[in-house]
């Protein structure tokens, strides 16, 4: 008989394929659900964990791959694997992480599913393995994804990373009933793991119905309490004195971890053992070192609301927006000294700005605590005005705009209707420019040369054309996962940007080579419908098989790649002389 966990897992996935327009494939959505809740405290975006599902033909047994350098995710683009930076930019012992997910709808754990990652993993994460024979076992997708970690593992390799890989197991099972033959084949992949290279260390989780459904329920909450020694206030806002005790209480969740979230609106990532880092960390670990708090800059939250009874703070809608390396190295040293070390009698000075629901008001905060520091223009992109009216226009229209990475996920909203700044730049690029390869090539580098992002993002293009390509894009996304269209989920992350463009392209009958382009058709209330995007992709296949007899390239190459795009266009008259009965030679 099914556990109560299992019914309501059961339940949450049925209310899940329900809320979609397009309903996934059982298994796929299974496979989703499942990346979402293992990785559920890497605070990943919805598309960022969709990104990283590769589950399909020839996967070799794993249906999620993601890269982890740092905390920060790796993309296939990313800046830090390419030529021009240099391995030098990472600090020394830096964590690596590779984690893998495997995802089955099954009511148990087998050790068939062991033995199958045994086998893929051996191979794939074999430097010396051939490219020809992985290329001839795995899917395109998985290679790539795989290649992320193989490019970071070499090209670091003098930065003594602390390398771990991760593997999390997920069945509608139960964890407490799972077989000893399956444990000792979970242990022994370990070891597998463990000898990746010296000084590895290997993972596996088992997620049954249980854990799933705890992940799931856990509410992330951005209302939080901070107890302080000293204050002074100023209006509604505040500075305070705070030991590092209750600043590391205030930083952890229920359950110890940190609260990642609240560091969503912070412009850096954590840099790891850089030299201020460094000093941050000796001044907690020595014993003769000043108080913290003359030594540090301190941190500045920003909250909607701020109440103080006693010596506590009641903190609404928390943002640390400044002070994130301060923060989390706090974190990390403290999580591992002992309960009675001295460190944590000393002070951090704390600034609570209380903003309201001003979203400019934060913005200009964000931007002016860390126009101090050297930050990149791109890092400030979210606070950009015209970042905060798509946002507020979307909202009206009951979209929702993730400027603020997580927040609207977090506060219960459908995945379906929300929209992050990367994928509605993508679909900009795609269907508003034409350059669908740039939107499958190099997503993340859309927002930091200046030239791209004033193309995508100018306040000369309507808020209605903004919102028109989100939910386009999210159509052409629903339809390429449904049973319909029959497309593997290793080749939708090729297809869905030049699909987007053609469709786009058929509405307005005319190659769009700027978003304005589409205001009569965004005017007109049209629409990208299933049948456009059935006969748009049958266009994309066909011209797709003739391109690559033509070259010999493999797929994943010719969707990277700006000559393929004016091959569509090229043969773009021949296919529609197909579908009216006409010769092409007519």
């Amino acid at each position: 008989m099914a556990g109560n966990e299992q019914i309501l897992l059961e339940q949450v996935l049925k209310e899940q394929q329900d809320a979609r327009d397009t309903p996934l494939k059982e298994d796929d959505a299974f496979e989703l659900f499942a990346c979402e809740q293992a990785l559920r405290d890497q605070d990943l975006s919805t598309e960022e964990v969709a990104a990283g599902v590769v589950g399909g033909s020839n996967d070799g047994a794993i249906d999620g791959l993601y890269v982890f350098l740092g905390d920060v995710l790796l993309v296939e683009d990313d800046e830090l694997l390419s030529d021009e930076i240099p391995a030098t930019k990472v600090t020394k012992g830096t964590h690596l992480t590779l984690w893998l997910v495997q995802a089955k709808r099954e009511t148990s754990f087998t050790e068939t599913a062991f033995d199958k990652v045994a086998d893929s993993t051996k191979r794939l994460l074999d430097l010396g393995e051939d490219d020809d024979v992985l290329s001839a076992l795995y899917s395109p997708a998985l290679l790539s994804a795989v290649g992320v970690f193989r490019a970071a593992l070499q090209k670091f390799a003098t930065r003594h990373l602390q390398v771990e890989v991760r593997f999390s197991y997920a069945t509608r099972g139960a964890s407490n009933t799972i077989n000893g033959k399956v444990v000792v084949k979970a242990q022994e992949l370990e070891k597998q793991f463990r000898d990746v290279v010296s000084g590895a260390t290997g993972t596996v989780e088992f997620l049954g119905a249980a854990e799933l459904w705890e992940r799931y329920n856990r509410v992330t909450s951005y209302t939080t309490q901070l107890t302080y020694k000293e204050s002074a206030t100023s209006g509604t806002s505040h500075i305070a004195l705070v030991t590092l005790r209750d600043y590391v209480d205030f930083l952890s969740d229920e359950g110890g971890a940190l609260r990642r979230h609240i560091f969503d609106w912070n412009v850096r990532d954590y840099q790891g053992d850089v030299e201020v880092n460094k000093e941050i960390r000796q001044s907690l670990v020595s014993d003769d070192a000043p108080e913290f708090w003359w030594l540090n800059n301190g941190v500045t939250i920003v909250c909607s609301k701020a109440s103080s009874t006693g010596k506590t703070y009641a903190l609404d809608d928390v943002q640390i927006v400044n002070g994130l390396q301060t923060s989390q190295t706090i974190f990390r040293v403290l999580s591992e000294a002992a309960p009675d070390s001295s460190a944590f009698d000393r002070s951090v000075l704390v600034r609570i700005l209380v903003t309201g629901d001003d979203l400019a008001t934060r913005d200009r905060v964000i931007r002016a605590t860390n126009r101090q520091t050297s930050v990149p223009a791109a890092s400030l992109r979210a606070t950009d005005e015209i970042q905060r009216n798509i946002e507020s226009f979307f909202l009206g229209h009951g979209w929702f705009y993730d400027r603020r990475k997580n927040f609207y996920r977090n506060i219960g909203k459908s995945p379906e209707r929300i929209v992050g700044i990367p994928l509605l730049a993508q679909a900009v690029m795609a269907m508003g420019l034409s350059r669908p390869d740039n939107s499958r090539a190099r997503p993340s580098s859309l927002l930091k040369r200046d030239e791209d992002y004033q193309k995508i993002f100018s306040d000369k293009i309507p808020l209605t054309t903004y919102l028109w390509l989100a939910q386009a894009q999210k159509a052409v996304d629903s339809f390429l996962s449904s049973e319909a269209a029959g497309i593997a989920t290793h080749e939708r992350t090729n297809l869905r940007f030049h699909l987007a463009m053609l469709a786009a392209t058929r509405l307005v009958d005319s190659r769009v080579y700027a978003p304005q382009q589409l205001s009569a058709v965004v005017n007109d209330g049209q629409s990208i419908t299933d049948a456009d995007l059935s006969s748009c992709l049958e266009h994309l296949r066909s011209t797709l098989a003739s391109y690559t007899e033509k070259t010999g390239d493999a797929a994943d190459k010719v969707f990277k790649g700006p000559d393929f795009v004016e091959y569509l266009f090229d043969h773009a008259h021949d296919h529609d002389q197909e579908q009216t009965g006409e010769s092409p030679n007519e």
